[in-house]
């Protein structure tokens, strides 16, 4: 493993909280190869999970899906016990909107469907309009080609029909359907129309960054039955994403409700706390907030797997 990363060891393990990490399900790792900088790679991250217990992990990575890597890793190495998931993300570098990488990742094996994160027009002007945002989010290790911005609707504000076709695989499939880095605005007419022709499974990852959703809007997703993952790098002590203290993490559980609230760690990157610490201190957190170990377990595990299908 790269010891350029900055770990932050649990001193003393806790045995509650090392009980809740047992068990507990990472639906946003970040490990490489990747052409951003990762401090591991799939193989160490599926060894780094082993090791501390934890019972599955979705690879993510902007730029491609690793979806062939993870058959690879579930095959060749059960004996780690951990089930190895990914999916498809909706980039430029797969074409965007294109169906045919949707059709082709999922009878692959990919067991979800992120909608533009990189590529989106929001992320793309969050990034022009903070000129901190360099310094808030992962870069690549080099310069890429400037992305093209996408998104879900038309000049009409009218879902586009290349996504409704995106639907419909997702909905056959029984996958589930990220809203990846679009404006909240975007998120309301992509779910009701996905709700439309049969989608199950709703996902929106960090609704509060980038996303730009609310508490009122977090309390609708959770009433229409939408799991919200939170990111658990944004709370971790010397994680270069740390934007917020635990008290934003209760508002947010209760607006979203413990039953809808996802914690995955979103680590992975270089000069970041390793991902099993991120476990470690985000569960200490909830419990020091005074949720119960149901409540985390709840959190970090079965509504992960209840989405995922596991």
């Amino acid at each position: 493993m790269n010891t350029s990363t900055v770990a932050t060891p649990a001193t003393g393990l806790d045995p509650r909280v090392e009980n809740l990490v047992r068990g507990a399900i990472d639906l946003h790792c970040h490990s490489g190869p990747s052409v951003m900088a990762r401090y591991l790679d799939h193989l160490e991250a599926m060894r780094e999970a082993s090791e501390a217990g934890l019972k599955a992990v979705l690879l993510k990575d902007h730029y491609y899906s690793a979806t062939p890597v993870t058959y690879l890793l579930n095959k060749h190495f059960s004996n780690l016990g951990v089930l190895m998931l990914s999916g498809v993300p909706l980039n430029n570098a797969v074409g965007g909107l294109n169906v045919h990488a949707v059709e082709h990742g999922i009878k692959l094996g990919a067991r979800l469907v992120w909608m533009p994160t990189f590529s989106s027009a929001n992320h793309i002007d969050h990034h022009k309009q903070d000129h901190k945002f360099t310094e808030k989010f992962p870069q690549t290790k080099k310069k890429m080609i400037d992305p093209v911005p996408l998104t879900v609707l038309d000049a009409n504000g009218k879902l586009k029909e290349e996504v409704k076709d995106i639907l419909d695989l997702i909905a056959e499939a029984d996958v589930v359907l990220s809203a990846g880095h679009l404006h909240i605005s975007e998120i309301w007419p992509l779910f009701d129309e996905a709700r439309k022709r049969g989608v199950k499974r709703l996902l929106v990852n960090h609704p509060t960054y980038v996303v730009d959703a609310t508490l009122d809007d977090m309390k609708v997703l959770a009433r229409d039955g939408v799991y919200m993952e939170h990111s658990m790098c944004m709370w971790v002590p010397g994680s270069k994403f740390k934007f917020y203290e635990p008290e934003f993490l209760r508002q947010i559980i209760e607006a979203g409700t413990v039953d809808r609230t996802i914690l995955g760690s979103d680590l992975g990157q270089q000069g970041n706390p390793r991902i099993v610490d991120g476990f470690r201190h985000v569960i200490r957190t909830c419990l020091d907030l005074g949720y119960g170990e149901a409540e985390v377990r709840k959190m970090t595990s079965t509504n992960a797997s209840a989405l995922m299908g596991i």
